[in-house]
């Protein structure tokens, strides 16, 4: 074992304790009325637990445990507690404080998380109307700002591919499984929640799959791995993520330096710096690796029902935006095909002057 990897071990090991010592998590008090059971809080509580009840996705009970919690902070500031107290105005007058809020960079809101926090207050509402807490929905006729037109993804190109391939330390054991997780985000086109909540009974290591549970949209699929991504993930998994695991029980695939489950956060975090390392100036992480998985497959002659497989879109419509990126393609059929496309064009012939009459 060199010094890297030695460094590596014991980095990851000091973490490992840290976690054995930090206790558990305690969920902090959110400051809410819940004083009677029709307090906006309680009818809150209760519609999460129907959401789960109901085996709605961990991502979307999240999501939608969120966009409640942020309206009843907003209300609750304002004196309304009581769901039969919001009104169609009321609601108004928060989607207007929606459109005003700023992230801590200053920048704001964007619209796409406006429209998740309304759509999250909307089924609330209407889930206290179904179960007879309220006996009209305020929200049913709130009219949702609209999305501007989806710009057109960004990819790596293959060379910055490689350079951001190469920052890894691969003498280290924490090294190895960053090059082993980028390797798959470009592979496959993982989203970054799939990748985090895969489990190393989804690994077929013997046909070079990964097995993708609940999806986006509660879908499963099977992906090819590779041989890159293959290469790799086996050298993880037989060196690597033994000496990162904590409890034996463990079966996440992928583990933090603390033996545990990577949160969607953490993993863009360290990819983002990754990325940084690498020179690379795009914006995003994990996601930029699927924008790139897809143009390139494209690029490379793939069809684009294989590349929605791949993906898991539900939609072909999803897929064929990544047919406007694949610039290098159109360069070449417009150089073979149209009569101005190619440089080496024979000089226009010389009309020929009249003869003298």
């Amino acid at each position: 074992m060199n010094k890297r990897t030695e460094k590596g071990m014991s980095r990851a090991e000091r973490m490992k304790r840290w976690a054995d010592t930090k206790g558990g998590k305690v969920a902090m008090p959110d400051g809410l009325d819940r004083s009677t059971p029709d307090t906006l809080a309680s009818l809150a509580d209760l519609w999460l637990a129907w959401l789960e009840q109901r085996a709605f996705s961990a991502a979307t009970r999240e999501g939608r445990r969120w966009a409640v919690r942020v309206f009843l902070g907003w209300a609750q500031e304002r004196g309304v507690v009581r769901a039969q107290e919001v009104s169609k105005p009321v609601l108004e007058t928060y989607q207007r404080w929606l459109w005003h809020q700023k992230r801590a960079d200053g920048r704001p809101w964007s619209v796409s998380t406006q429209i998740g926090r309304l759509i999250g207050v909307q089924r609330f509402f209407a889930w206290a109307c179904r179960e007879n807490f309220l006996t009209g929905n305020p929200a049913a006729d709130l009219t949702l700002p609209r999305k501007p037109p989806p710009g057109l993804p960004r990819a790596l190109s293959v060379a910055q591919i490689a350079a951001v391939l190469a920052v890894p330390d691969t003498a280290d054991a924490l090294g190895v499984r960053d090059r082993a997780i980028l390797e798959i985000l470009y592979a496959t086109g993982l989203r970054r929640l799939e990748l985090t909540t895969l489990e190393l009974g989804d690994v077929d290591r013997i046909r070079g799959t990964l097995a993708v549970r609940r999806g986006k949209g509660g879908k499963d699929r099977m992906v090819p791995l590779g041989e890159h991504a293959r290469h790799w993930l086996e050298r993880y998994l037989e060196q690597s993520r033994p000496r990162l695991q904590a409890d034996a029980a463990e079966q996440t695939l992928f583990l933090t330096g603390y033996g545990e489950r990577f949160s969607k956060g953490g993993l863009a975090n360290i990819v983002r710096a990754i990325l940084k390392q690498a020179g690379v100036q795009s914006a995003g992480s994990c996601h930029l690796f699927r924008h790139t998985c897809a143009t390139h497959m494209l690029e490379g002659g793939a069809d684009i029902r294989y590349i929605q497989q791949l993906l898991g879109h539900a939609k072909l419509d999803t897929t064929q935006i990544y047919t406007a990126v694949t610039i290098e393609q159109l360069r070449e059929v417009h150089a073979r095909c149209h009569p101005h496309g190619r440089r080496e064009m024979s000089a226009p012939a010389q009309v020929a002057a009249s003869p003298a009459s």
